[in-house]
């Protein structure tokens, strides 16, 4: 609920501080007293278009906070967290606007856009009346406030979960055709693809080694001299061989050995392994040396696949590595063009059923929805008569949508309409009159406010054209509605004022420059059969009037 008000430099504001409390808080005051200022003043809090013309004379920059005591369960704090800003109670919503048409907006000294301070305010009040209006006067609040009412909620949350189950399966019902769609397109590529890919066998790496052995082979004819001047020297030089030279090293160590007796066997050893080791060399030599037998046909042979394959690799650009993957990818997007008929006609099934049951769902709640709006406009109509409203009706108008536009909401639109005066039947927010609008709202709100989550509402000209029972009967749903919620209304009603809670006086006082500044006095039990006896008298108050005051302060809060 709003606990405090803080004023400054608004038109005729220099500075003000409020405190406000629960239950019903009544603003008085004459024509002009400056009672339209202070609503105002908490629009631009609430996020309202800001207006230089509301600065005060004199001055660069008006400034208005607007103090707010929340229960911890106030879904405004899930979306302030939502948003990443630091919260606490109270909730201090400030704006500032300057003289070059400038705007700040605050949530607890951080801050915030504009459009978030609007959004923060729909949250925390409803202004009712000519100046502002918000929730019930936006259609699409209707069908959530008939749901609130009729305590629809399980039904709701069915109807969603099938709606979404179903949108998500008809997702992928298109996600299939889609794919299966393109598969089709690319077929003939693909069945070409894979065919050639197959015949021809990439593998990871064949790039680097075919690249190695085509070097090879081009230096063929050096490659081969240099391997068989190795081999003569090695195994049948002209000269000493290197194993006849190890033989015969080996022959004088034995010798020396026998005449030591071993003491040299294990260079002998080493010898037999260098020797082992040399007639391993030779052999590869000889086989090194085979290995180029052909060496034109094999190159030209090498060479064919070589550039093949990196035609290939170019063909689908890609790198010569990436073929055999490639190749399972297009055999993995034929094998889904095969099955995906059946998977397309499986998922095809599957999303007709959720279809049905969402059908199903969004059937049950329309009927409940029309059970609850029957007994919302019977409620309604009933509070019309004492509300001068004897000749209007109220009526919950369900229209059936197509399955086209269906929502997770089912397929109903709820519009609250109205006739007055035997008038066609409209939306309750086409209404011209601003005391009408303000008595349908109030009758509503005295049968919707505890199913809804605003904390303070506000009233303006609610009043208007009324007087006696019917003020008296304003009066008593004000009240009313303030069980349930803080109201805050702005009256010309004696009748309507008697049922304040609080009762606060707006009016004029010379400033301390011989300027006039609007104030707001809190008024106590005495001040307040005054101001009422002034507002049932005029500027003489009599005796009569104190008198019939008093009544009425007995007679409305007891």
């Amino acid at each position: 609920m709003l606990t405090g008000l803080s004023i400054r430099n608004v038109v005729l504001i220099e500075k003000l501080d409020l405190t406000f409390e629960k239950g019903l808080c009544v603003f008085t005051g004459e024509t002009g007293a400056g009672k339209s200022i202070l609503l105002d003043a908490l629009s631009l809090a609430l996020g309202a278009r800001s207006d230089t013309g509301l600065i005060r004379y004199g001055t660069d920059q008006l400034s208005v906070s607007a103090e707010f005591l929340l229960e911890e369960k106030n879904p405004l704090f899930s979306l302030l967290k939502e948003q990443g800003l630091e919260y606490e109670n109270p909730i201090i919503l400030r704006r500032i606007v300057m003289k070059d048409g400038k705007s700040k907006a605050y949530v607890n000294d951080q801050p915030i856009s504009v459009s978030l301070l609007r959004q923060i305010g729909d949250m925390l009040v409803e202004i009712h009346g000519q100046f502002a209006s918000h929730g019930l006067l936006n259609p699409a609040t209707h069908i959530h406030v008939l749901d609130a009412y009729g305590e629809l909620q399980d039904q709701v949350n069915s109807c969603s979960n099938a709606y979404r189950s179903w949108k998500e399966k008809q997702a992928a019902v298109q996600e299939a055709e889609k794919i299966l769609a393109n598969a089709k397109a690319e077929e003939e590529y693909l069945r070409h693809a894979v065919k050639e890919l197959e015949a021809f066998n990439p593998e990871v790496g064949e790039e680097e080694s075919l690249s190695i052995r085509r070097t090879a082979l081009m230096n063929a004819e050096k490659i081969t001299e240099s391997l068989n001047n190795a081999y003569m020297t090695l195994s049948s030089g002209a000269g000493t061989t290197v194993e006849s030279m190890l033989r015969s090293a080996q022959r004088e160590l034995e010798k020396a050995s026998r005449l030591s007796e071993g003491h040299f066997d294990s260079l002998i050893s080493q010898i037999d392994q260098l020797s082992d080791s040399l007639n391993e060399v030779v052999e590869k030599l000889e086989l090194f040396s085979n290995d180029f037998e052909d060496p034109a046909l094999e190159l030209e042979q090498i060479e064919e696949r070589y550039f093949s394959l990196k035609e290939l690799a170019r063909k689908h650009r890609c790198e010569c590595d990436d073929l055999p993957q490639l190749l399972k990818t297009f055999q993995s997007q034929l094998s889904t063009l095969d099955k995906g008929e059946e998977e397309l006609i499986s998922l095809q099934h599957q999303a007709e059923e959720m279809r049905l049951l969402f059908l199903k769902e969004a059937g049950l709640l329309s009927t409940k929805r029309h059970e609850a709006a029957d007994k919302l406009d019977q409620a309604v109509g009933m509070e019309l008569p004492a509300l001068k409203l004897n000749k209007a009706h109220f009526k919950t108008v369900i229209e059936s949508l197509p399955e086209s536009q269906a929502s997770a909401m089912g397929l109903d639109n709820v519009t609250f309409c109205v006739s007055t005066n035997a008038a066609p039947a409209a939306p309750i927010h086409k209404i011209a009159s601003g005391g009408e609008l303000a008595r349908f709202m109030l009758a509503l709100k005295v049968n919707l406010a505890q199913t809804e989550n605003i904390s303070t509402m506000i009233f303006d000209e609610v009043d208007s054209g009324i007087g006696g029972a019917t003020a008296s009967a304003v009066g008593e749903r004000l009240h009313r509605l303030a069980e349930d919620c803080q109201v805050l209304v702005v009256t010309h009603s004696p009748q309507v004022a008697a049922y304040g809670t609080h009762h606060m006086r707006v009016s004029k006082i010379d400033g301390a420059n011989g300027n006039i500044l609007t104030t707001v006095t809190p008024l106590d039990k005495e001040a307040r059969t005054e101001e009422i006896a002034r507002m049932l008298s005029g500027s003489e108050i009599t005796p009569a009037a104190r008198k019939a005051a008093e009544t009425l302060l007995e007679k409305s809060c007891p």
